[in-house]
């Protein structure tokens, strides 16, 4: 059985809240966190009896910052912030970026710097071990004050309203599920509400889980690439190691010992090695394929180091500091994440944009060397890939869209006290999208490459390259007449998903420099 996740003074680590989010992982507070939670609150209600006003303790939020609350009133000011921020629309977002928000917001509050109660966080921790999902809208937050919003919903639900999904699916009354589970509402405190969703959680989980998927497709994209440059007849010299270390780029490196090693024993390219051959060089579709991968690798690199310091972090407004001082910030604010999430587009869209290049230059004749048009069975009569490529061409002009930043947009709002906010949110659902997109743009090219390389026969493709389609044919019937391709690509895409491609192909590539 797995371990539950502690959640304290540390800072979670990105396989902990993948674990969480996607795993359905439980969660533990931790003893320190108990005590320093503990410490925090004492702070706190101090200052709400005393006669000097705190912000978020005593006083009205945002542009009603100036309003003194009395005593009387508190326990109201707390869940009306959370009922009137509680105002996003549209469809509900996945289940696992809840997950992910909840954990990442769970863990601030027991950091102790935030002032909450012990058992509201403990409240927090039930609701995720017992799968409970509050329902989050796409609309809503715009990165900055964190994912108000978003987290709202998530802190209503902890006061038994709104609505959640069960661990079945099934949508519920929160009170009802809460009841089921024996979880007892929180009735809010002071500073509670404010805590529960002043943070950047949401578009921190989705970084975080955007850049584990990454991992894996790029590493996918080293294999199409490979299965391609075979196919095509390609060479396998400018992945040489010794031509790599001219330019250092580690992302580069990796990729091309990846496909160096993909097309090592290859009797497809070694039957094009000799004089015979009047090819000077390969298209850089080809040739280019570790530059473009590499960059996506290092900007990804770069992307986690964010995500790493943003696990370390404490975000709220204001926060208790360990002499008791609660100080007002702008940690909130979600440029940081925002630019690191745009950043992962742009690499995404070329990534995609080289294998549909790939791709389409296995279907023309023209540029095939010997390959049937579109890779027909009967050429004229069967249309082979040819509307897969149109597929691929579809998503890479949406992933060209996507990349456009987010982040460099703001809209003013709170009446111009928030005057400028960072998009992080919208960054994150649109990274989600291409990354999908990007899924399904290599699984075309899985299965192009695939019928391309076993109509090379008798030539065989290397051992790594043959695993893969070992892998694929399990799933996907080989070349013949017309079929319905839609469920092929579909059945692609899982193949890329599930693991089992990379399972297959990795022992030929673990070894490699840099694999």
């Amino acid at each position: 059985m797995q371990q539950p996740v502690p959640v304290g003074l540390k800072p979670l680590s990105r396989e902990q809240v993948v674990a969480v989010a996607r795993g359905g992982a439980s969660v533990e507070i931790t003893a320190e966190a108990q005590e320093a939670m503990a410490a925090t609150r004492a702070h706190i209600e101090a200052l709400a009896e005393a006669t000097t006003p705190t912000y978020g303790v005593s006083t009205g939020f945002g542009a009603l910052a100036v309003r003194h609350i009395p005593p009387e009133k508190r326990a109201q000011l707390q869940r009306s912030l959370v009922r009137s921020h509680a105002a996003g629309a549209g469809p509900e977002v996945e289940a696992e970026v809840v997950r992910a928000l909840m954990l990442l917001r769970l863990r601030t509050l027991t950091s102790g710097h935030t002032g909450i109660r012990p058992r509201t966080a403990a409240t927090m921790a039930a609701l995720l071990n017992a799968g409970l999902v509050p329902v989050v809208h796409e609309y809503g937050s715009l990165g900055c004050s964190g994912d108000l919003a978003p987290l709202s919903a998530v802190a209503l639900a902890l006061m038994g309203e709104g609505q959640v999904r069960d661990e079945s699916g099934r949508l519920r009354p929160a009170a009802e599920a809460m009841r089921e589970h024996r979880i007892e509402p929180v009735k809010l405190a002071e500073k509670e509400g404010l805590a529960l969703i002043n943070g950047t959680d949401g578009m921190l989980g989705m970084l975080v889980m955007a850049a584990a998927d990454l991992h894996r497709l790029l590493d996918l994209a080293d294999v199409t690439a490979a299965m391609s440059v075979e196919a095509l007849l390609g060479t396998d010299r400018p992945f040489a190691p010794e031509l790599q270390a001219l330019r250092p780029h580690p992302g580069q490196a990796r990729s091309a010992a990846r496909m160096f090693a993909a097309l090592a024993g290859s009797p497809i390219v070694a039957s094009h090695r000799g004089p015979d051959c009047t090819r000077v060089q390969d298209a850089y579709s080809l040739r280019c394929s570790p530059q473009v991968h590499g960059a996506a690798r290092d900007t990804l690199a770069y992307v986690e180091t964010v995500a790493d310091r943003e696990l370390a972090a404490a975000v709220d407004n204001p926060v208790v500091l360990a002499d008791g001082r609660v100080e007002s910030n702008g940690n909130f604010h979600g440029a940081p994440v925002a630019y690191a999430l745009d950043f992962l587009a742009i690499p995404i869209a070329d990534v995609a944009s080289i294998a549909e290049r790939r791709t389409d230059r296995m279907l023309d004749v023209a540029r095939s060397h010997g390959l049937p048009p579109f890779l027909a069975d009967d050429p004229g009569v069967d249309s082979g890939h040819m509307i897969a490529q149109y597929t691929q061409a579809a998503l890479v002009s949406e992933l060209k869209r996507l990349a456009n930043p987010a982040s460099v947009d703001s809209i003013p709002s709170s009446a111009m006290q928030e005057d400028h906010v960072s998009m992080g949110w919208s960054a994150a659902r649109k990274l989600r999208k291409s990354v999908d997109g990007l899924t399904t743009v290599l699984a075309i090219e899985l299965l192009t490459a695939a019928r391309a390389l076993e109509l090379r026969a008798p030539l065989a493709p290397a051992p790594a390259t043959a695993a893969a389609l070992r892998v694929l044919r399990e799933h996907v019937a080989g070349p013949g007449p017309d079929r319905h391709l839609a469920p092929e690509i579909a059945a692609a895409e899982r193949v890329v998903r599930s693991g089992e491609l990379h399972a297959a192909v990795e022992p030929f590539l673990s070894t490699t420099h840099g694999g």
